[in-house]
């Protein structure tokens, strides 16, 4: 402990240390809530890419398909909501062509759920690695966010191929300037799941029930979010309930970019970045002070 001060005093004073030991880094406890040492990240982002790389690679190592699940996954969703809700309910697609309609609401959903189901169990994932190696804890939930990037830029590239489809062999389609804040959205629905994914991957390391819980919400929430129906369809009354779930307005607003039918609204954008963002500063600040002690209890 003397060392440590010592250094520190000879750190201020920019003077050497005789006979002592000179150290590259200090470890030291967190002393607030808001000492988030969001440097510390960014000086191991070498460290968050492997974490990427091993995701991306692990999930599919020992499969016959590998990242073709990626592209087999969200057809057989989409073929199934033709079917479904298409066919059998006859719920309105706005006029669309059902498959670029259903498809369009997958691509970006999956992204949102995947990253926020990988990311609420970090803790409980990770604790072998976390409670023998240090290193910032952020660097975990962040390398998941950027490894279902690369998931969903194979889900969009099959969006687009049947978009481009769509938009040669029909007139149903209308694109708009829209499209290009196409990585805005993204940014938004990877930031929120990396909030919520925090918040519930902390409060898991005390309450398991709450992981199972999570994975019935999120089919539950989809229900809420119009993926499978658009915004337009629903009663005026009702209209705000779907609207205040942020991820309603990225996939309306994705429908409405690409293929010209949705609703749209710089208010409520705003709005979803704002909730994005306080979720994000929450689940961030509980996420550092659960990761100080999460080892007794997980």
């Amino acid at each position: 402990m003397e060392t440590v001060e010592a250094l520190k005093a000879a750190h201020r004073l920019n003077k050497p240390i005789e006979n002592e030991e000179s150290w590259t880094e200090i470890i030291e406890p967190h002393t607030s809530l808001l000492d988030l040492r969001l440097g510390d990240v960014w000086r191991y982002r070498d460290l968050v890419m492997m974490f990427v790389r091993r995701d991306f690679i692990s999930t599919y190592k020992q499969t016959i398909l590998g990242p073709i699940w990626f592209i087999i996954q969200p057809i057989l969703t989409t073929i199934t909501f033709v079917i479904i809700f298409g066919r059998v309910a006859n719920l309105s697609t706005e006029g669309l062509p059902m498959i670029v309609f259903y498809l369009a609401g997958i691509t970006v959903w999956n992204y949102f759920a995947q990253t926020l189901s990988a990311t609420s169990s970090v803790f409980i994932s990770n604790a072998g690695i976390f409670s023998k190696v240090y290193f910032p804890r952020l660097t975990m939930p962040l390398s998941i966010v950027l490894s279902n990037i690369v998931r969903f830029f194979i889900q969009f590239t099959l969006f687009l191929t049947v978009w481009v489809y769509y938009l040669v062999t029909t007139d149903a389609i209308h694109p708009n300037g829209f499209i290009l804040i196409t990585p805005l959205l993204v940014v938004i629905m990877g930031l929120l799941s990396l909030g919520l994914g925090m918040i519930f991957s902390s409060l898991t390391t005390k309450y398991r029930d709450l992981a199972m819980l999570l994975t019935f919400g999120i089919q539950l929430l989809m229900y809420a979010t119009p993926v499978i129906y658009p915004l337009s369809s629903l009663p005026e009354k009702y209209k705000w309930v779907v609207l205040a779930n942020p991820m309603s307005t990225i996939v309306e607003t994705f429908r409405y970019a690409f293929l010209g039918s949705g609703t749209f609204s710089w208010g409520y954008l705003g709005y979803s970045a704002a909730v994005t963002i306080f979720i994000l500063m929450v689940g961030t600040i509980i996420f550092n002070k659960v990761g100080r002690s999460f080892t007794d209890t997980v």
